[in-house]
């Protein structure tokens, strides 16, 4: 049996990360002074679940922010409100952007919507999706990571949102389509991302389930429904190694008859 942890608080034990970026956005600190705290944040955890014997430590569960707008970063769905925005700022404050809004006396730009996080008290920031929305590897922050943890001599698995939920996490800004429309050209993205961290060493990727399908209309349950099949396929085509959070036993109704699956890959 091997031991092994879905994620690590990421703030700090004194809140470092809290106050490195409170003091960054006051223009106290520079922006390498801001990397260097993260950097720090992550050796940290990463020593310490080494050291209290956790085999399989996560990577790509740090985040500045968001992880939820880190993953929207990474794949490149930033909306085009932002566009004039990424020739003036640096990567990390086009994030930064994205998550707290820009404000300057040629800008007003409002960030990304803030909504709870499954019914809890905790929130995050919603992605926003296009029609025919573009997704490509933006960022390469998880991959960055997991390299970093390498060079320690620190194997780790990185955690990915899973294609489906990020979508549902989402929302539509366009009236006539369904975010769940997206899937076939978000899916060769992850690929693309699963691909490239096996070249740096063989590991495997944890896509994380977090998405419940009971309280969903019955038009979303189909369009998983459909989904579910293209995800699974195009993971098992690749010969790549990854594994699901967990397996989530779905139950998609309909007026006719109920469709119950073990899922083995994140939705």
């Amino acid at each position: 049996m091997l031991t092994q942890n879905l994620g690590n608080p990421r703030i700090g034990a004194n809140r470092e990360l809290k106050k490195a970026c409170e003091s960054y956005w006051r223009g106290k600190i520079t922006l390498q002074e801001l990397e260097n705290a993260g950097k720090l944040e992550r050796l940290k955890n990463w020593q310490i679940q080494q050291e209290a014997g956790i085999e399989i430590i996560p990577s790509n569960d740090f985040s500045f922010y968001d992880q939820v707008a880190d993953w929207s970063y990474t794949l490149g769905v930033i909306p085009s409100r932002f566009e004039t925005l990424k020739k003036k700022l640096t990567p990390r404050d086009l994030y930064f952007a994205m998550c707290r809004g820009y404000q300057n006396e040629d800008a007003d730009v409002t960030p990304l919507e803030m909504t709870k996080w499954f019914d809890t008290n905790y929130h995050y920031l919603v992605p926003e999706f296009e029609k025919n929305q573009n997704f490509k590897l933006f960022d390469t922050k998880v991959i960055d990571e997991f390299c970093e943890a390498l060079a320690l001599g620190i194997k780790t698995k990185p955690v990915l949102i899973g294609p489906v939920t990020f979508l549902m996490l989402g929302k539509e800004k366009n009236e006539d389509f369904n975010k769940l429309e997206l899937s076939k050209a978000l899916l060769p993205v992850y690929l693309q991302i699963v691909s490239y961290l096996k070249t740096k060493e063989p590991t495997v990727s944890r896509l994380m389930n977090l998405f419940w399908l009971l309280s969903l209309p019955i038009t979303k349950k189909r369009y998983i429904k459909m989904c579910l099949p293209n995800c699974l396929v195009n993971f098992q085509e690749s010969n790549l190694s990854w594994q699901p959070t967990s397996a989530v036993l779905i139950t998609i109704s309909t007026s006719s008859r109920s469709y119950r699956s073990k899922c083995c890959i994140l939705i």
